[in-house]
């Protein structure tokens, strides 16, 4: 069948045909859940070298070390001799890095794990909301399972911790910017500006709390009831945004 440029209908399918294709390369330049998750697996791994003497700067190292700390031990947990034992670092490095104390190495072990979730949710820019949200799921129970529910949050274990004005002024403009991006993501993915705001901080509270939960329980399930639920939600945002008006 030929399109008459002047036939409106024909028009329509052209560009109907066009937007088809353009939606088909934007997906295929996502990586799928497969590729995302071997992604996180590979940060993930990164984390896990640090105990396994990997060649890093000192600094880098303790940085690197003391965020794997707060999410497995908490801050109690985290202290210099700690830090030095678990990275193999002289101990006359932490005056030299760390004149500040304790809380010069745990806001730079917080800024760490911020880039953490940050690099882990770069894949997912453009993507539709429902995949962003799986995506973030996806990210925090393979933290959970390779951990052997170990780790959490290290912003999350600084916050319920710690009795310093500076460490929480750090741990709140973390979670303002993880919701920030989430959100960010979120309206690219379809959501109108209100919805994603609101969601994305549905999708940071609930992911958090069950992480605890499971690592509370040593078991996947609360962690999975909670995601399917905020999946289920993303979904209805998306219907509720794709119905006629």
């Amino acid at each position: 069948m030929t399109v008459d440029a002047d036939d409106g209908v024909g028009n329509d399918a052209v560009v109907d045909r066009k937007k088809r294709k353009a939606k088909a390369k934007a997906a295929s330049a996502r990586p799928s859940p497969r590729r995302h998750t071997e992604r996180v697996t590979k940060l993930e791994s990164s984390q896990d070298a640090l105990l396994e003497g990997r060649d890093a700067g000192t600094r880098d190292r303790m940085v690197e070390g003391a965020a794997l700390l707060l999410g497995r031990r908490g801050l109690q947990g985290t202290s210099f001799s700690e830090v030095l034992e678990a990275t193999g670092s002289p101990r006359g490095s932490v005056y030299h890095h760390f004149p500040g104390g304790k809380d010069q190495l745990v806001k730079a072990a917080l800024d760490w794990a911020a880039a953490y979730m940050a690099r882990a949710m770069d894949p997912s820019e453009g993507a539709p909301a429902e995949e962003i949200t799986d995506l973030f799921l996806q990210t925090w129970r393979g933290i959970l399972a390779r951990s052997g529910f170990r780790s959490g949050c290290a912003a999350v274990a600084v916050t319920v911790a710690t009795e310093s004005p500076e460490l929480l002024e750090h741990t709140s403009a973390i979670f303002r910017a993880w919701r920030d991006r989430l959100a960010e993501l979120l309206v690219k993915g379809g959501l109108p500006s209100r919805e994603a705001v609101e969601f994305a901080a549905l999708l940071l509270a609930a992911s958090e709390g069950a992480v605890v939960l499971s690592r509370g329980e040593q078991s996947m399930q609360p962690f999975d009831l909670v995601a399917a639920q905020l999946l289920k939600t993303v979904r209805g945002l998306t219907r509720k945004r794709e119905e006629p008006r």
